[in-house]
């Protein structure tokens, strides 16, 4: 069984998915319109779908004339993310839950990389954007909603300070992955201080991915509730 497909400039790991239970991912944003169509073609041939994230108008616009026949696009333009998949590719079904959460509008692009990540890891994904601490009350309805659905993990994007996840996973008793967004400026912009205040975090609970790493973040809150759902089933629990 081929597990890497080499190309010209790639070697492509299209078994990835299949080894680790999360799907590769093209970063548009390096590469030309003809590469990103060429590495995608790939994997919708080996895998039946392909992601891409961070991509251009000229990158959407080459996507749309290469898959316009024979396949479904789902297009995020917030999160300037793509997913090619052929006709008839179902994704999983893990039929459990997780949340994400912004503290800003500013934050949504990046939230969206990991509602995106994870629905396609097979996870349902219950979303809270702009409940950020500067109204700290915004945030306690949307949590209290997640828990009683029984999300399995929270991803939590923030800028400025990032002191939203610290809040949250102060306050549950399941896993809180903190992502800082670059969303700031001076001292500590671009999302340093997000990232340290985070660091620094001392909530017990919280993990933190790198700043803008929505991808990242949703794929380790999808690979919990694949544990969890794994766990149900080999004791032969339901929700």
């Amino acid at each position: 069984m081929n597990v890497v497909e080499e190309i010209e400039y790639a070697s492509l790991d299209i078994r990835r998915e299949f080894r680790a239970g999360i799907p590769e991912v093209i970063l548009g944003e390096v590469k030309t319109p003809s590469q990103v169509v060429e590495i995608a073609s790939v994997f919708l041939k080996s895998e039946g779908r392909a992601i891409v994230t961070k991509v251009s108008e000229e990158h959407l616009k080459a996507i749309r004339e290469a898959f316009s026949e024979g396949c479904e696009l789902d297009v995020n333009e917030r999160a300037r993310l793509v997913v090619v998949r052929r006709r008839g590719f179902e994704k999983p079904s893990l039929g459990r839950k997780i949340g994400v959460m912004t503290g800003g509008t500013a934050d949504i692009a990046i939230a969206e990389e990991a509602r995106v990540m994870a629905e396609e890891m097979g996870c349902q994904v219950i979303t809270a954007y702009d409940v950020g601490i500067a109204g700290f009350h915004r945030h306690l309805q949307p949590l209290r909603k997640m828990l009683e659905e029984g999300v399995d993990a929270i991803v939590v994007v923030a800028g400025m300070e990032g002191a939203l996840p610290s809040v949250v996973a102060s306050l549950v008793d399941i896993p809180v992955i903190g992502v800082p967004s670059p969303t700031g400026y001076g001292f500590g912009g671009k999302g340093m201080g997000a990232l340290i205040g985070m660091l620094q975090s001392c909530s017990p609970g919280l993990c933190v991915v790198n700043i803008n790493n929505g991808i990242g973040a949703g794929a380790f809150a999808a690979l919990i509730a694949r544990r969890v759902a794994e766990a149900l089933k080999a004791v032969g629990g339901g929700k």
